[in-house]
Formats: structure tokens, sequence, C-alpha cells
């Protein structure tokens, strides 16, 4: 656990303002939850880096052999064979012995944990104390975690910092909110370098239909292709910042590497409503269909937008992706993963 640090370790570690730049030549990683949407995009990305091993702790659960394909490739990248339970400590300790820098991207969705608090305080919070705990006696250098801006709840002013209230009001959120609060006390205790990435609204290839928000992009294209209408609940003047995968891993990757501790907003900074995103999607696609309105259900969050300054200022990092050309990435790789959409549309339906 790192007893014998002291003050100027902790400051040399990374504190907020005095970021510095971590090497990862020859280091092993550990990305937990790597065979997801966005965790399989980070394992793709660390390949352009000098890394010396990426292991994939992944219980595939939400994720997919096949978002590893092209990583696999690369005899870098390896699954670990004990297994991927966040919930089996000495597997997951085992794992990420000797490793420098981990990722963890593993948790249920806001659903899930809207549908089972049990499960969710299990898997998003124990499974989250179990990561820390197993980094701390495997020495590891640097945990970069995956939040989420379900910490803030609805915006109470836009852009939202860093230091918005938590408004949150599910159980999702509130796992996140218990992440955090445990990675700073371990940092403040162990001396555990870390960033908590508050990703916005992340789509792209290879997403799934179980993301609250992000979920409408996918059934709206569905509807398109069928030559149906597609559905906005609401007025659609519901808004969000939607940022493109690739941009999350990159942020992910410039996480590592600096040296500041804290929580950082991981978006692109623009402010877009469902109104406007379903017009883009139609004229992206070449359709004439008419949008159509129905009454709003549950809505968990109806305004949401980030501000990047911190992270581009801490980090380094800032997005590259517009919204259309995303939407484009994601309409070219529905079109020639179409057994997959298929699958991923049978799964959502069960």
């Amino acid at each position: 656990m790192r007893p014998d640090l002291d003050p100027a370790d902790l400051r040399i570690m990374g504190s907020p303002g005095e970021p510095f730049q971590r090497d990862l030549r020859d280091e092993k990683v550990v990305v937990i939850g790597g065979a997801g949407l966005i965790g399989s995009h980070v394992v793709e990305r660390l390949l352009d880096e000098p890394i010396g091993q990426i292991v994939v702790y992944d219980n595939f659960t939400r994720g997919r052999m096949e978002n590893l394909e092209l990583a696999l490739r690369d005899p870098r990248v390896r699954l670990n064979e004990a297994g991927g339970e966040l919930l089996h400590p000495d597997v997951l300790t085992e794992a990420l012995t000797g490793a420098g820098t981990v990722f963890h991207l593993a948790a249920l969705w806001l659903l899930h944990c809207h549908e089972y608090p049990r499960s969710a305080f299990e898997v998003n919070v124990r499974g989250t104390f179990d990561v820390m705990e197993a980094c701390a006696r495997a020495d590891v250098e640097r945990l970069v975690y995956s939040s989420s801006a379900s910490v803030y709840g609805n915006a109470m002013e836009i852009p939202m910092t860093e230091d918005h209230p938590f408004n949150n009001r599910n159980f999702y959120g509130a796992t996140k909110i218990a992440g955090e609060a445990m990675l700073q006390a371990y940092h403040h205790r162990y001396g555990l370098s870390y960033a908590a990435l508050r990703y916005m609204n992340v789509y792209g290839a290879r997403q799934d239909y179980r993301g609250t928000y992000i979920a409408v992009i996918m059934k709206m294209l569905d509807r398109i292709d069928q030559g149906l209408a597609p559905v906005i609940e609401g007025t659609g003047e519901q808004s969000f910042d939607f940022i493109y995968v690739s941009d999350v891993a990159e942020a992910n990757v410039c996480a590592a590497k600096s040296g500041a501790s804290g929580p950082y907003n991981i978006g692109a900074g623009t402010k877009t409503s469902i109104r406007e995103l379903a017009e883009l999607l139609l004229e992206i696609t070449g359709s004439d269909l008419e949008i159509e309105f129905v009454p709003q259900r549950q809505a968990f969050v109806n305004h949401r937008l980030g501000s990047t300054d911190l992270a581009r200022r801490e980090l380094g990092f800032e997005a590259a992706v517009p919204l259309r050309e995303g939407l484009r990435r994601l309409i070219e790789w529905r079109a020639s993963h179409i057994d997959q959409v298929a699958a991923r549309q049978a799964e959502a339906a069960r």
C-alpha cells in the first residue's frame, strides 16, 4: 500500500494544477472493461504508444469479443486468462501485478442500476473499491477511472465546470459519485495517482442499444433504414454534449500520461438538441422523412453541456471529431457490420 510516501511524493505523483507527463514506454497496462465500446477503443489507441503489454480484463457482460478483433492481432494485447470479474479481488490483484497504469471502465449502465440498485452498489461501488485496493497492493502508479457526467444530474448552469453541484437523482450517478469520493480518499491516504473522467454522451462505432441517451441515435437510424420517420419523445429541445468514442479513447491516454489528479469533464463542448441530432441524421443519410414527435416518457436528464477547459489545460485533451463526421463514421460502421448491429438489436429486444 505505500505508507512510506511523504507530501513531496504526493506532489510529484500529481496534484491538481501541477501536472507532469508520464512515460508509458514498455509499461504493462490493464484495461478493465476493455471489450466494451470505450474500452476497446482505448486498447486500440494504446497500440499507437510504445506500450510493452496490454491486458484486457473483462467478464463480457456487455463487452464483446468482436470489439477486440483488430487489437488482438497485435502480440502486445492479451485477455486475462483467469477471467475478468471485478468482484474476484484475488484474480484482479494478480492481473494488475506489474502494471504501471490501469484503466477502469467496467460498470453497470444507467437503466440496469435503476432497476437493480443492489447490483449497482456491488459492481460499481464495491467493484471500484476492489480495483483501488488491487492497485495499491500491486503498486500501480496511475489509475484512470471512467466516471460520468451523470454525477451532475440536470445542468444548473451551462457549461458545467467540474465544480458544478452534484444534482444527480439516480443510482448510476450515485455510484460514480461514490467512486470519485473513494478515489480522492485513496489518493490522499495511499498516494494513488488518478484521473476521474466525467464523460458526456459517448457515441460511435461498436455502440449498442443500452446507453440511455445515446441509444436514441441507433434507434433513429434503425427507423430511417426501414423508411420510417425517426421518433423524438417530447419537443426535441432536450440538449446534450455528444462526443465521439475515439476522442474519449484519446482522453484516456492523455489522462494516463498526465500526473494531475482529480475529476475532468470529457466532452466536445458543443450543445446539440435531439431535434438537431435527428435533422442531421436525416441529412447525412439523404432521407426526406419527417420527424415524428410523441409524448415524453421517463427522462433522467434533459440538458447537459460540460466545460472542457480543465481537461484541455491539465490533460492536454481536446475533442477532434465534429458531430457530423462522427455520425458519418457510425453510419459507415453500421453498414459494414450488419450482423453485429442485428445481434445488438436482438439483444436489446430481449
